[in-house]
């Protein structure tokens, strides 16, 4: 087995994107793979790759560099937009030619042309000089308006129904006549909960389980999709199915989603709008003038899954020629009282179909399928019967000691209102024609086993598929080393993160599939390193200014239907409203969350001040689940309020608000001064109870004065010591722990803990089976969550050595440390970074370090080497002295430091003790 089998399918998904680390170095100037001395690449609108139907009139743009030459930079760039591609093409940038603007900025270029419309298409390319003051274009971009205007809407809303007790997913349908040459054509729409849409009997686009979740009351979001090669002159129908979704859920939870103040029966709002060569333009809307019918699924809700009756099926109903005469005139129904807001984030997309590991048969007629991972997504059945035939398929992450699948851990909080509710199963019935083929549209689960019922015959590895889906966010970096254990638990996280990774993130896609604030913030990073996850983010922070309370107060899950405003909330959880926003500004150097939620931050923080007492807050979560030893949550909590204040005050600063900058650094200055007042004992050096989590919060959160850090270090490896060289903390400490050690010195102590194979550890439950993080230390509830997923970031971190730089975010300039730790004898990683792609892969060979490392164009990076002595070090086969790009910084701690411009380098020299 190769160091990279155990992330499969991710690295499937890394090899696709041109994401593998071989042959990366030719020489030791150039890149592998690069041939121009400047190459523009991977241009952005609004974090998106040539968006269709944004609603953001002041789009942000971006682009990446890529060069074989060290040293290379941007002087200078241009900007053309055109309202088409040809005059793009021609030089005619009719909406904006930004002119030549001397400057290296590469990302958040606000565009400064005409103003936008709706529906405006708009063709551009980026232009830049080099650093010897030659040009290089990109090629062309795109990215089209959506509807910008309440009144651009003629479309009404309708459904089947407005009993939300009804739990089939309708059928509605229009037919129409086109006459004429069709130009282009563009479907506006939104169908809640859930909606699949076809023309001419045939599916428009291909993600699932549109449109993402939200406030219903508050926001909806509809997709525009470009259906010109649907549409053809004559005859045409438009067609559509809705499912409950989040919208409509039906059953008591412990999270009150039944009683969601916006819920009703699903409902549609369908905009077809065709342009014709002859200029005229036609309008097929949602009117009164629509049919319904109800559908083959005759249930459907997000926990418990489907229920398909195939001998209902209506062939032919979403194409023309289809006798709708039976069916039911539709109707016309209330909004969902929200702002009908553009979808701008990747959509929820099948990854990867994948056949069983194997089958068992743990009683006669029952067969379980193990797809040998767990993942997010669905079952897809392949059988042949007669009608009426009945198969069920339920699915759960874990078998009970009789090999059947075992639900009681997270069917807990649904059947807890009622025993014979089902939960996570579908339930197929045939029509008895051949060979039927089918999976669940408007649900989905987490699993690992599907245990089948009914199923006619004996089924092979061919009867039951995996469905893998998720937010289909670019895969952006990848991290291997000579410990396969941590291989294996850098896949589990990643598969964590992808799995919860729903239109929000998510705490679990089995139980919950809750926007948990907390969950998200601690995972952020994992996610940043791995995949660019921003404009998910961007949608979901929204969601959170559209949950806030005039008070600033939070909920702890988001969206919410009321639920966890007075219980599951707390700064530890709520902070995300202000940390993602940060780590976007860290990891890309945007500043436009801050711009956009600036108010709302700064409520927040506002809000933490009124329940502050001398500085200290305690109103939220602790840190939870923790192995042993509790950890109350003043000092979480206080650690976040000042980490937010300290945040607002950075976003007060660039947003040239010096009055509330000044406010800001000085609250949380007194925030830091009453935390250490009540929290830390200059007798013993210890924070609060002493606990690895108080102590590494205290440093992780920068709350610990300087003449005092290495005392407080040591007694944190002193607390590690205690516990046998183990994790002792909860979701908080996880990540504060590993950080805190490695900040101040000790990435030895920080790599024995995470290494550790027994029990509390990462290790140990990749020794039980594990492909997902899990809960609970010693294994109970949920096996599929991310919230101790960091790990993995402290890997690329760490290991790697690959860290952004907070006086220069974006990766403008950044470091590579690379820690050389414990039994490891190589680590590499590659991070397709904001300013393009950054590469650490080191290897110790017969006493010497040999590292290698790509720093992108237009960037700087400080490289620091564990290597005494910087005279014994070379690159290139030369000196390092000598080196062109190369500028020693000093020497200390046993290492050398140089900072490097752009290019790609090879050194090595003598290891020292580590």
């Amino acid at each position: 087995m190769d160091a990279n089998s155990s992330i499969f399918p991710w690295f499937a998904r890394a090899v696709r994107c041109g994401l593998v680390l071989a042959g990366l170095f030719a020489g030791t100037g150039a890149i592998a793979g690069t041939t121009a001395p400047l190459t523009v690449l991977g241009l952005r609108c609004e974090e998106l790759s040539d968006p269709r139907g944004i609603d953001t009139v002041r789009p942000r743009l971006s682009w990446k560099l890529e060069s074989n030459e060290r040293g290379q930079m941007q002087t200078a760039y241009q900007v053309q937009v055109a309202s088409s591609a040809d005059g793009l093409l021609e030089g005619k940038a009719d909406l904006w030619d930004s002119g030549k603007v001397e400057s290296g900025d590469t990302a958040e270029i606000y565009y400064g042309g005409a103003p936008l419309v709706s529906r405006q298409q708009c063709y551009w390319r980026a232009r830049v000089w080099d650093k010897d003051g030659r040009m290089f274009e990109s090629a062309p971009a795109f990215w089209e308006m959506g509807l910008l205007q309440p009144s651009d809407w003629q479309a009404r809303w309708i459904g089947r129904t407005t009993d939300d007790k009804v739990a089939g997913a309708p059928l509605l349908r229009r037919s129409f006549a086109l006459d004429g040459n069709i130009k282009q054509a563009r479907v506006y729409v939104c169908g809640l909960g859930y909606f699949e849409l076809y023309l001419n009997g045939k599916r428009v686009g291909d993600h699932v389980l549109d449109p993402g979740f939200t406030r219903y009351d508050r926001r909806d979001l509809y997709l525009t999709y470009d259906v010109t090669p649907l549409l053809r002159r004559g005859d045409n129908t438009v067609g559509a199915i809705l499912g409950n979704g989040w919208f409509n859920e039906l059953h008591r939870t412990a999270w009150d989603n039944d009683q969601s103040p916006w819920r009703a029966a699903p409902k549609l709002l369908c905009q077809l709008e065709i342009e014709f060569k002859d200029g005229r333009r036609e309008v097929v809307d949602s009117d009164e003038s629509w049919k319904t019918s109800d559908s083959p699924i005759v249930y459907n809700t997000i926990y418990c899954g489907e229920i398909y009756d195939a001998r209902r099926e209506q062939k032919g109903w979403s194409a023309p020629g289809f006798n709708d005469s039976k069916w039911d005139g539709v109707l016309l129904v209330q909004p969902p009282g929200g702002v009908i807001s553009a979808q701008m984030m990747p959509p929820i997309r099948v990854e990867q179909t994948f056949k069983a590991a194997g089958i068992s048969e743990p009683k006669p007629g029952v067969y379980v399928f193990d797809f040998g991972q767990s993942l997010s997504g669905n079952a897809r059945l392949s059988v042949r019967g007669p009608a009426g035939t009945e198969v069920t398929m339920t699915y759960a992450e874990r078998l009970s000691k009789d090999g059947r699948v075992d639900q009681s851990g997270i069917a807990q909080h649904l059947k807890r209102f009622d025993a014979k509710q089902r939960f996570q199963a579908d339930t197929y019935i045939l029509k008895g024609a051949g060979k039927e083929n089918w999976c669940s549209r408007f649900s989905y689960d987490g699993f690992r086993y599907v245990e089948v019922e009914g199923f006619p015959g004996k089924p092979d590895k061919n009867s039951v598929t995996a469905v893998f889906f998720h937010s289909d966010v670019p895969v952006m970096g990848n991290f291997a080393c000579s410990n396969p254990l941590l291989n294996q638990i850098a896949a589990a996280a990643r598969r964590s993160y992808l799995g919860n990774l729903q239109g929000i993130p998510t705490d679990c896609p089995h139980r919950e599939k809750n926007g948990w604030t907390g969950d998200a913030h601690l995972a952020s990073e994992l996610g940043m390193y791995n995949f660019f996850p921003s404009a998910v983010y961007n949608k979901w922070i929204q969601d959170l200014a559209d949950e806030q309370r005039p008070d600033g107060r939070l909920p702890g899950i988001v969206p919410t239907s009321g639920w966890g405003y007075q219980w599951g909330n707390g700064p530890a959880w709520d902070s995300a409203l202000v940390l993602i926003p940060y780590y976007q500004y860290l990891y890309y150097g945007e500043t436009e969350p801050f711009r956009r939620h600036y108010e709302t931050l700064k409520r927040y923080v506002d809000y933490l001040t009124s329940r502050a007492e001398n500085g200290i807050v305690n109103i939220g979560l602790n840190d939870w689940a923790p192995y042993k030893t509790q950890t109350g949550a003043a000092i979480t909590d206080t650690g976040y309020y000042y980490v937010d204040t300290k945040v607002v005050a950075l976003a007060a600063g660039l947003l040239g608000k010096d009055g509330d900058k000044q406010h800001y650094e000085d609250l949380a200055m007194g925030i830091k001064t009453a935390f250490n007042k009540r929290f830390y004992h200059s007798a013993t050096g210890d924070y609060d109870n002493g606990s690895q989590t108080a102590l590494s919060c205290a440093l992780y959160q920068g709350l610990v004065d300087p003449e005092n850090r290495r005392r407080v270090s040591d007694n944190l490896v002193a607390a590690v010591e205690k516990a046998n060289w183990h994790v002792d903390t909860g979701i908080l400490g996880a990540k504060y722990l590993l950080n805190a050690l490695t900040e101040n010195g000790r990435a030895d102590v920080a790599y024995r803990v995470a290494a550790q194979k027994d029990m509390p550890s990462w290790g140990w439950w990749i020794g039980q089976g594990a492909t997902t993080l899990w809960e609970q230390w010693n294994g109970d509830d949920s096996r599929f969550h991310v919230m101790f997923g960091d790990i993995d970031a402290w890997f690329y971190r760490a290991l790697a050595g690959i860290n952004p730089d907070p006086a220069s975010p974006g990766f403008k300039h950044f470091f590579i440390t690379p820690q050389v730790a414990g039994d490891l004898t190589w680590a590499k990683a590659e991070y397709n970074s904001a300013r393009g792609r950054i590469v650490s892969e080191w290897k110790l060979e017969k006493g010497r370090f040999c590292l290698k490392i790509v720093v992108p164009a237009n960037t700087t990076a400080t490289v620091s080497l564990p290597v005494c002595d910087p005279s014994q070090i070379k690159e290139g086969g030369k000196a390092a002295s000598e080196s062109d790009g190369l500028t020693l910084q000093k020497t200390e701690g046993g290492r050398s430091v140089f900072l490097a411009r752009s290019g790609a380098y090879f050194f090595t020299g003598p290891m020292g003790a580590h």
